[in-house]
C-alpha cells in the first residue's frame, strides 16, 4: 500500500510540465541585465533628460516586467485555466489604481 502512495506522489509530480531551459534562462539572464544597464547609463551620464528620459526609464521598467514574467515566472507556458494571468491582471489594476489615484491626490491636493 505505501508503494502505490509513493507512486501516486510521483506521478503527480511528474505531471508537471519543464520550468525552462538553461537557454531560456540565460536568455532573460541577458536581456534583464541590458534592461537594468539602459536607464542606469541614461541617467548617469545625462544622456536624455525631462522627459525622453522619463520615457525610456519607464519603457525600461515595463519590458523588464515582461521579460521576468515570460522567461522566470513562465507565464507563458501556463496550462488552461489562465487564473496566474487573471490574478496577474487584477493586480495589476489594483495596482494602477493606487499609483493612478495617488498622483492625482498629491497633484490636486494643494493647500491655499
Amino acid at each position: 500500500m505505501a508503494q502505490h502512495t509513493n507512486q501516486g506522489a510521483h506521478d503527480a509530480h511528474g505531471s508537471h510540465e519543464a520550468h525552462g531551459s538553461l537557454k531560456s534562462y540565460v536568455i532573460g539572464f541577458v536581456l534583464s541585465l541590458v534592461l537594468t544597464a539602459i536607464p542606469l547609463i541614461i541617467v548617469l551620464n545625462d544622456v536624455l533628460k525631462g522627459t525622453a528620459a522619463t520615457v525610456v526609464l519607464l519603457g525600461s521598467a515595463v519590458l523588464q516586467f515582461i521579460v521576468q514574467l515570460v522567461y522566470f515566472m513562465h507565464l507563458k507556458e501556463e496550462g488552461k485555466p489562465r487564473y496566474n494571468m487573471m490574478v496577474l491582471i487584477l493586480g495589476l489594476i489594483i495596482v494602477l489604481t493606487i499609483v493612478a489615484g495617488s498622483i492625482w491626490i498629491m497633484t490636486y491636493n494643494k493647500v491655499a
